[in-house]
């Protein structure tokens, strides 16, 4: 019996759409053996994404393992939180790191190899192509430091890998521009925010939080969370909060976080005149208790950014926030809307709008909300998790 044409055509479009769709959920039962490596011995947003990530695959039912060195905050963390982890000698550029790569490689199979790093890039795209493995390589880049247009860069971003992750926009067309990629090779998956997490929790007792810090009633609180490094801004801060500080009484800095450049910072903030309301917290694991606490939230680095999580976090907790033009920053920031953004290292103006948030009350509430509808619509932790895994199956069914 003949049909007519477009009943026929229809019919087709169906059984197409039908067999696509049935590829696509078979793809997405498809549970994956994912690596992540990292060769950094440091703790801040690089190594709490690759948890992250860790941890929500793990939710979905793929094989997980995060391999770094073993004298590691990452390795103590990962095995803290239940997360496979193996220790491999991958901190540098070495014989014994490349065939201990090797020799995992050979003996576990993985679909995925996602690297973080510049030395375990390196040992992971040399360890694939020696020992001929199939696994797909992803590489994440967190930071906005230029690359160099040389032969071995770009074989490192282009062949060697399968896709190339950005944090940021802005850093994947940068990165496309240095190394001439292929606009179809670099993403941007910016690192998504817990949103169960880092809420304005009412329940939280934020007297009792603030009677455990020894902070007067009624005083505005500025406060940065970020890894102490010289380029996250924490001079800067210091200079913004001595200049408002010299104007009102009111008013303290929580500076919440650890690093390399710590011994310095502390020297620098005991030095100063109002050093009695400076209070350096260190590491800490109660990091959406203690945001809530705050007033302003301020990060002003000068160099190397991505979309720092901090600020991400923050923007949950419906907090305004004063950063810097910096990296892929002014993707989040949005100025005047949910916060503020100044030159890098330009203290003046960083004080001038720390000042305007804390003088008003009504301002600091709109700008925090505006952040939240941010975060949850796009920067939360299950949109991160969806493009990740979307990106490793199409990586696997390329090969």
């Amino acid at each position: 019996m003949l049909e007519f044409r477009p009943v026929a055509e229809l019919k087709t479009r169906i059984f197409c759409k039908f067999f696509y769709n049935q590829i696509y959920m078979d793809n997405m039962k498809r549970h994956l053996n994912i690596v992540h490596t990292e060769s950094s011995n440091g703790w801040g947003g690089q190594e709490m994404r690759i948890l992250s990530e860790a941890a929500g695959f793990l939710e979905r039912g793929h094989h997980i393992t995060v391999v770094c060195p073993a004298d590691t905050p990452l390795y103590a963390q990962a095995q803290t939180r239940d997360i496979p982890v193996v220790s491999l000698p991958i901190a540098k550029k070495r014989l014994n790191g490349l065939f201990s790569l090797c020799q995992w490689l050979r003996n576990h199979c993985p679909d995925v190899i996602n690297t973080h790093s510049s030395t375990d890039s390196w040992l992971v795209a040399s360890a694939n192509k020696l020992t001929g493995s199939r696994a797909s390589i992803v590489r994440t880049r967190h930071v906005s430091v230029p690359v160099a247009r040389k032969a071995a860069n770009t074989w490192l971003y282009g062949r060697a890998v399968s896709r190339v992750v950005t944090t940021g926009e802005v850093l994947r067309t940068d990165l496309i521009s240095q190394l001439a990629l292929p606009p179809q090779h670099v993403i941007s998956v910016p690192t998504g925010v817990d949103l169960d997490l880092f809420k304005n929790d009412e329940c939280v007792d934020i007297d009792k939080v603030r009677a455990q810090l020894s902070l007067p009633e009624g005083v505005k609180i500025i406060g940065i969370v970020a890894t102490v490094r010289s380029w996250k801004g924490h001079d800067d801060l210091l200079c913004a909060f001595e200049k408002i500080a010299a104007h009102r009484d009111d008013v303290v800095l929580l500076i919440i976080g650890d690093g390399p450049y710590a011994p310095v910072f502390k020297k620098r903030v005991a030095a100063s005149v109002y050093q009695s309301r400076i209070h350096m917290l260190g590491q800490r694991q109660d990091i959406p208790e203690l945001l809530r606490l705050l007033d302003v939230f301020v990060l002003p680095s000068y160099a190397n950014e991505g979309v720092p999580q901090a600020i991400m976090q923050a923007m949950a907790m419906q907090l305004p926030v004063v950063s810097t033009r910096v990296g892929a920053i002014d993707e989040i920031v949005q100025h005047e809307s949910t916060g503020y953004l100044v030159a890098a290292r330009d203290t003046d103006d960083l004080a001038k709008f720390i000042g305007v948030l804390l003088d008003d009350a009504t301002l600091r509430g709109d700008m925090g909300a505006r952040g939240r509808v941010l975060i949850e619509e796009r920067f939360s932790r299950i949109a991160m998790l969806d493009k990740m895994e979307a990106l490793f199956l199409n990586c696997v069914n390329e090969k």
